[in-house]
């Protein structure tokens, strides 16, 4: 879930347009995080749109602390890029109120960069990234520092009916690939469930791809702009093209595929020509719920099996999505000691596992799967935690929103791309936003 910056050139004068237009906007909208003179000091925490987890934490957190601080929450917009704006701008305008931010992984390298988040503290960095899994530190890590704290983690996994996979003759109990999906789809006449809309999970879906082939979409992410070499154009990213290509123009993803997200190819792997579907762990709850009621037949769920996602080749191991939520501090905090102070209590194990059992969001800590809860609540906890542990976060950039935004409009639809252009082409397009010498 994820969005950023231009080119070297164009993101200078970003940074520089952004203080001055965020310095006016931020006198409309900021929120204060000043607390009475009496009370505690009170910490702002930016969150994302939940179950109401995320609250619940902070008032927990708030308990514990004695009257050291009290957390109190306030709501991001609903999708990532909005989000990425509204606390760039805040962030750019030197907001003191920008004590806790649940930051989607992508966007961590356009606010370090630039002194944006203030620095872990060492005893911070080494606490919360024990026994927390490798993909979740790499996406809270920018030039060899921890910047962020690791909160959730999230992956997509394989969702498969377990009717299909029996009658296309595939064992689920060892790894299956890409094409080993789409000849059981073309065989029994169903639908593979992919995210093939014109948004950011395209870049999910590719990035996947290319990383689990043993490419990578941004060779050299610390980069400057005008230096960032793209591995779109390789055997990676031809072989990526041919599997959304095959799925787009054969129809096997369905007649909506142009515009399927998460939820919609959910909804497609339930119905009668479901039978297999990448996507994140929310959709189990969300099964469980339309069980209840009444919306959703209790067999369909009894149909459903899962397993470490799809190989793009047989011989190497998947690099599945990685998503989550890490926690920064803004520099310009008030309150930088007590955030952090507060971020570690967020942060416990404890936490993380209720956080999973009541609003869908796996840990980025491994012990927390050891909680019965979990298993009871997610029988499929045991591979989500398998495939945090193998899973490849999107490529760590500045200009991420470049690279990202540039792939949505050159790999969507599903249908148009073509593994002898599509590559070269999105390759060149998106160096040349990079480079100033095209506009997205």
């Amino acid at each position: 879930m994820a969005d950023q910056k231009v080119t070297q050139t164009v993101g200078r004068r970003w940074r520089n347009g952004i203080k001055a237009v965020a310095v006016v906007s931020a006198l409309g909208f900021v929120a204060t995080a000043c607390s009475g003179s009496s009370g505690p000091p009170t910490l702002t925490w930016y969150i994302n749109p939940d179950d109401g987890g995320q609250a619940a934490i902070a008032q927990k957190c708030s308990e514990q602390a004695n009257g050291a601080y009290t957390i109190e929450t306030s709501l991001l917009p609903n999708d990532a890029a909005s989000q990425r704006e509204q606390l760039a701008r805040r962030l750019a305008a030197g907001d003191s109120s920008m004590d806790i931010m649940s930051l989607d992984p992508p966007y961590i390298p356009e606010l370090a960069e630039p002194g944006f988040l203030a620095p872990v503290p060492d005893d911070i960095a080494q606490s919360s990234t024990q026994d927390v899994v490798q993909g979740a530190i790499d996406g809270a890590t920018w030039k060899g520092e921890l910047v962020t704290v690791p909160f959730w983690a999230n992956t997509q996994i394989l969702w498969y009916r377990k009717s299909v996979a029996e009658a296309a003759g595939l064992d689920m109990t060892q790894p299956v690939t890409w094409d080993q999906l789409i000849e059981a789809a073309r065989s029994q006449d169903k639908y593979l469930g992919v995210q093939g809309a014109r948004a950011e999970s395209m870049t999910v879906w590719l990035n996947a791809l290319i990383a689990s082939g043993g490419g990578e979409i941004v060779v050299n992410p610390e980069a400057s702009a005008e230096e960032l070499q793209l591995g779109l154009d390789s055997p990676q990213g031809e072989k990526a093209a041919e599997i959304i290509s095959t799925i787009g123009t054969e129809g096997l993803g369905g007649p909506g595929l142009p515009t399927m997200d998460e939820n919609a190819s959910m909804e497609l792997f339930q119905g009668d020509q479901g039978s297999f579907m990448v996507n994140y762990n929310f959709v189990w709850p969300a099964m469980q719920s339309a069980v209840e009621e009444g919306s959703l037949d209790q067999s369909v769920v009894d149909d459903i099996g899962w397993a470490v996602f799809p190989r793009v080749d047989a011989d190497t191991e998947a690099a599945p999505p990685l998503g989550g939520i890490n926690l920064g501090v803004g520099a310009d905090s008030d309150h930088v000691d007590l955030a952090y102070e507060a971020i570690s209590c967020i942060v416990q194990p404890e936490n993380q596992t209720e956080y999973f059992v009541t609003n869908g969001n796996a840990p980025a800590v491994r012990s927390a799967f050891d909680d019965p809860s979990v298993a009871q609540d997610f029988p499929m906890a045991t591979t989500i935690r398998e495939s945090l542990d193998i899973a490849a976060p999107r490529p760590q950039t500045p200009y991420y929103n470049e690279v990202s935004t540039g792939i949505q409009q050159t790999w969507t639809p599903p249908s148009a791309v073509d593994p002898a252009s599509t590559p070269a082409s999105s390759q060149q397009f998106i160096t040349e936003v990079l480079r100033g010498e095209r506009l997205l």
